[in-house]
């Protein structure tokens, strides 16, 4: 399965790419994630990506695709991937395209998370997040599990993001809006794009999700 999921902040992607990794077997390739991780490791696109991130710029499309076409070429990427957060343009989508074909593979749908923005309003100011392990909860839908434990043994230690508050979750929409928009008429062109209702369970969300894929 070689899957990529389109949708607003906290729509959800995180959260049922998580699901669908368990499921499925194939990583949930985060590029919020990779970013942290190539930054850390002191890798030549990692220093690249710093540069740009601590002025306060967004990263360049050359060093986001760099950054992806070393994660999709790692083994565990094989059988396939789940892309969250990524394409966020179409100069990406058609550098991701390019990967593939190198790859010799291709994606198998790209679904659309569709949500109310008011319901988004009130999912990321429940929204938290682990400072060690990076998994996303929810204080009210997706809280962790008694007993759960992080990646070293201990509780979860939880944490809300500053950008979470309700006049930067508006900007981060209006941006979301003004920029995917083009996405994802790229990829209705394509016949490639599905749409699910976000709004709903976890449960539900994932029943539409896994609904959409049987599709293929």
């Amino acid at each position: 399965m070689r899957l990529v999921l389109l949708g607003a902040p906290g729509a959800g992607k995180g959260t049922q790419a998580q699901r669908m990794q368990v499921r499925h077997g194939v990583p949930q390739v985060s590029t919020g994630d990779l970013l942290r991780e190539a930054v850390a490791a002191g890798t030549p696109l990692g220093r690249a990506a710093k540069v740009v991130m601590d002025a306060g710029q967004l990263v360049a499309d050359d060093i986001m695709l760099g950054i992806i076409r070393e994660r999709l070429a790692r083994p565990d990427a094989a059988r396939g991937f789940i892309l969250d957060g990524f394409p966020r343009t179409i100069a990406q989508a058609d550098g991701l395209a390019g990967q593939l074909v190198d790859l010799g593979v291709s994606l198998d749908a790209v679904v659309l998370l569709d949500i109310d923005p008011e319901i988004l309003l009130r999912r990321m100011a429940g929204r938290r997040s682990c400072r060690r392990c990076g998994r996303v909860f929810h204080v009210e839908t997706n809280p962790p599990r008694p007993g759960d434990r992080c990646t070293d043994g201990g509780a979860h230690d939880l944490f809300q993001r500053p950008d979470d508050n309700e006049e930067t979750v508006r900007q981060r929409l209006a941006v979301y809006a003004l920029r995917t928009q083009p996405l994802i008429e790229y990829y209705a062109k394509k016949g490639m794009l599905r749409r699910i209702d976000a709004n709903g369970t976890l449960d539900e969300v994932d029943a539409r999700l896994e609904a959409v894929l049987q599709q293929r």
